[in-house]
Formats: structure tokens, sequence, C-alpha cells
């Protein structure tokens, strides 16, 4: 059911993760700047609501760890290149929100202080407390783990009421839908359900992050323009994971 565009929020605190594949847009490699534009406005009017926001961007749009692995490069060494595409990823957000006057600040896992802060939880709750957008860039500063697994973490660390999973498809379907236009799309699912089935939501480690801490998960479309208002005003858009 649709709330009024009056509704008062209904998460004081979210986590967004932002995948580099959508930054891509429609091109092979880079960031689209009319996508960064969408995002950004969208974040904007969320941050004008007094929502309190939290990104984690990936890097698949730069570099992506595993194929590299595949590909005979050491797992660590690609890990890491992967975490430093994401913080490409981060100041290019930054500048967009700063440019629509949103007071942002980019924290990274990895030690980079000419152009980021170091994660430190306290700080980054401090500054979404006043009013800043944080955007966390270089995952966990662990190889082996995913950006994924980093939105996990970091919205559990930051008690974020809700991990919202952007992606390019309205929810999470029984197969891929642009293979199978048929395919079922969920409107809600359990944690279990999703290890179960070996949904492609998030990586198993992600998920049962949040199922063992009580986290719900809402995947649904990033790329229409007022779904992340709509989403935080309470409308039902995309697919719930919850317990």
């Amino acid at each position: 059911m649709e709330l009024p565009g009056s509704a008062a929020p209904k998460f004081k605190r979210i986590l967004l993760k932002v995948s580099g594949e959508i930054l891509m847009g429609n091109q092979s490699l880079g960031i689209d700047p009319q996508v960064l534009d969408r995002i950004s406005r969208q974040i904007q009017k969320v941050h004008d609501l007094g929502v309190e926001i939290g990104i984690v961007v990936g890097g698949g749009n730069i570099f992506r760890g595993l194929p590299a692995a595949k590909g005979g490069m050491e797992r660590a060494s690609a890990d890491y290149m992967g975490m430093l595409a994401t913080v490409i990823n981060a100041l290019a957000l930054q500048d967009w929100l700063e440019k629509m006057r949103v007071f942002t600040r980019v924290m990274t896992a990895l030690h980079m202080e000419q152009i980021a802060e170091p994660y430190i939880r306290r700080r980054a709750i401090r500054h979404m407390e006043k009013g800043r957008v944080i955007i966390l860039a270089a995952g966990t500063g662990n190889p082996y783990f995913t950006t994924d697994t980093a939105a996990a973490l970091r919205a559990i660390e930051l008690e974020a009421d809700v991990l919202l999973k952007g992606t390019k498809v309205d929810g999470v379907y029984e197969l891929d839908p642009v293979l199978d236009p048929l395919a079922r799309k969920f409107e809600s699912l359990t944690y279990l359900e999703v290890l179960s089935k070996e949904l492609k939501v998030m990586d198993s480690t992600a998920v049962s992050l949040c199922m063992d801490n009580r986290l719900p998960i809402l995947v649904f479309n990033l790329m229409e323009n007022e779904n992340l208002e709509k989403i935080v005003r309470g409308e039902r858009i995309g697919t719930l994971v919850r317990g």
C-alpha cells in the first residue's frame, strides 16, 4: 500500500549498498555521469528528510578481484586492487553529492589520509548524527571478503535499521528475469530461504551476518528515480529478506 508523500520516514538510519556495476550504466567500464547524478539525487532527497545515511560502494565497474584471481593473479593482491577501485567510486560519489550541497565524508578501511578518513565506528556514527552522509570504501580492508559482506558488517556496526541493496532489477527472482521473462519475483524471503535456494541476493557470508543480527535486507531497483525515497517513506518495493 502506498503512503502519501507527506509520510514521515520509516527509518532513522539506513545503509545503502551501491554496486560498481550500477555506476557503470550501459558502459563497458568506468562511471556513467548520468547514473551518478540519478543516484545522488535520490540520496539527496532522502537526506533532506532527515534520514541518516551510510553508503558502501563496490568497485566492479573498474576492477573485480575474484575474476582476476581466477585468471591467475594472486587472490589477496587482486582483492586489494578491487578495494582501491571502490575508493575511486566513493570519491566520485562524494564529489557529485557535495555539488548538491549534501555534506559527506569518505571513510576507508585502508588508511589513505590524503584523500579520506580512516573508518572508525564512533566517528562514523557521529558524522551521521551531524547530518553528513558517510561513504564507506575499501570493503572490510581484508582480502577474501566481498563488498556485500562489508555492507552487512558496517550496517550492523552502525546500528542501521535496514540494509538496502540497490540493483538494476526490481527485487529477487527465482531465475534471472533477463533470461527468463516468466521468472517469479519474491515479495519476501527468509534468510534461510535465500541460503537454501542459493539466490543471488548477497553472498552467503553477508546473508548469514544479517541473519545472526536480525538485520533486514531490502533488494530493490535503484535505477528507478524515486524508489529510495518511497522505501524510506514506507512503500512496499522490491524484495524484503528477514527472519
